[in-house]
């Protein structure tokens, strides 16, 4: 019986598990004819491949997510011709440098690093421990909803507004944006990740990136001018060796925080609360024993990652368990599939918050292991500390699974609750 193994295709977004499964039995490395890419899926393999990036670029993170699939410039239709157009006008940047500005998430050695320096000053840990008073103050103030026993959907009524504001305040966004920031921030992930990519852009998806675009160049302008205590003002300062980032990198990295600093908060404080509800006993244990949370933290990094697959391009013919993937390949690096891989963690279709899970692939590994790791476990445990207390007296309103549509990211789009029976 043929593998069927397309990382693109909107039948694995339900429930991958059982799929991914087979893939590591039958077929740990196999070639995707629709989505064009090797999908890698055991644990081993795909720890390989992240730590050696001198064989496996990250430059296929720009490709695929952010170009369209295409390596250069992408094909000009009027439709994209008028977007450039628009663009120049609207944000006082030149479009041309898209392609080749440098971006962190698809960015190899030596500016990988060179770029992660510069970064690294809005994300030391003296400022993200800055920030636990107002998540702590944010997380409980949106929980007191649910202790009243008011209408509490954990998606849309913590999960959401937690991370959003805090990397709006994190970029001195006006709190009236905020509602503009999950909007955009959802647009990304679909036109990148969902229902709205293709090329030429869908109208509607140019319309938002022009409104965002317009926005960030604006702030950056502003910053310049007046430097704030904000991220944005340290990604502008100088290094004393010269080294800053021009405003359309700048524009690409916050558009990439939109994405790793909401989604990926956002689905880790999701994925963990629905484990909860389908777990009791695993519920019960860690309210009974609030010092486990850091631990069911890591173990829904590993049992329902937010972010299910990373991509590389091969720099040189290599072979991945005696399959030969040509130079210039796409890999799909499933992070998701690595994670429950039992070669590496026992009975790994288990939720277990007792369990070490220390190894789990849910942030990456290596040089592009993700930079906001810190903030979100913080944001995740405070969150967790004061919904779990409230979630054992309540389930699920409705039966019914809704998943995020996005190949790259994983979630519920809801989880309503009701009191408990």
């Amino acid at each position: 019986m043929a593998i069927e193994s397309e990382p693109f295709s909107a039948r694995w977004r339900g429930y991958p598990y059982p799929a991914y499964r087979e893939l590591r039995d039958r077929a740990p490395v196999h070639f995707a004819p629709e989505s064009r890419c090797w999908c890698v899926s055991r644990y081993e393999d795909v720890l390989h491949i992240l730590n050696h990036p001198e064989i496996f670029s990250s430059r296929a993170m720009f490709t695929v997510l952010m170009n369209a699939g295409f390596d250069g410039p992408p094909p000009l239709s009027w439709r994209m011709i008028s977007f450039l157009v628009r663009f120049a006008l609207h944000t006082r940047v030149s479009p041309l440098g898209f392609t080749t500005a440098r971006n962190l998430i698809a960015s190899d050695s030596p500016v990988h690093g060179t770029l992660r320096a510069i970064v690294n000053r809005g994300f030391t840990p003296r400022r993200i421990q800055a920030w636990e008073p107002r998540i702590q103050a944010i997380a409980h103030d949106r929980v007191a909803r649910l202790a009243r026993g008011e209408p509490f959907d954990v998606v849309r009524d913590l999960a959401i507004p937690l991370p959003v504001t805090i990397i709006a305040e994190m970029l001195g966004v006006e709190r009236e944006r905020l509602a503009d920031f999950k909007r955009w921030s959802d647009t990304i992930i679909s036109a990148m990740t969902g229902p709205l990519r293709a090329f030429p852009p869908h109208p509607e998806t140019i319309e938002v990136f022009l409104e965002l675009d317009t926005y960030l160049a604006g702030v950056i302008r502003r910053r310049r001018r007046e430097p704030g205590d904000d991220l944005v003002s340290a990604l502008l300062a100088e290094e004393p060796g010269g080294q800053k980032l021009s405003t359309m990198e700048i524009m690409q990295f916050v558009m990439l925080l939109l994405v790793a600093g909401n989604e990926t908060t956002t689905n880790l404080i999701g994925n963990a609360a629905s484990a909860l509800l389908d777990h009791p006993a695993e519920l019960a244990r860690v309210a009974q024993d609030p010092s486990l949370v850091p631990e069911l933290v890591e173990e829904t990094l590993r049992y329902d990652a937010p972010v299910q697959i990373v991509f590389r391009t091969a720099l040189r013919d290599v072979a991945l368990r005696e399959v030969s993937i040509s130079k210039g390949a796409t890999i799909a690096v499933m992070l998701g599939a690595a994670n429950r891989d039992e070669r590496r963690f026992p009975d790994p279709d288990h939720f277990d918050v007792g369990r070490d899970a220390r190894g789990h692939l849910g942030f990456g590994f290596g040089q592009h292991f993700c930079l906001g790791a810190s903030l979100a476990r913080l944001e995740a445990r405070i969150a967790l500390e004061a919904l779990v207390p409230q979630l054992r007296h309540a389930r699920r309103a409705s039966p019914e699974r809704s998943v995020l549509d996005s190949f790259l990211v994983r979630g519920p789009s809801h989880l309503a609750l009701s009191p408990a029976a």
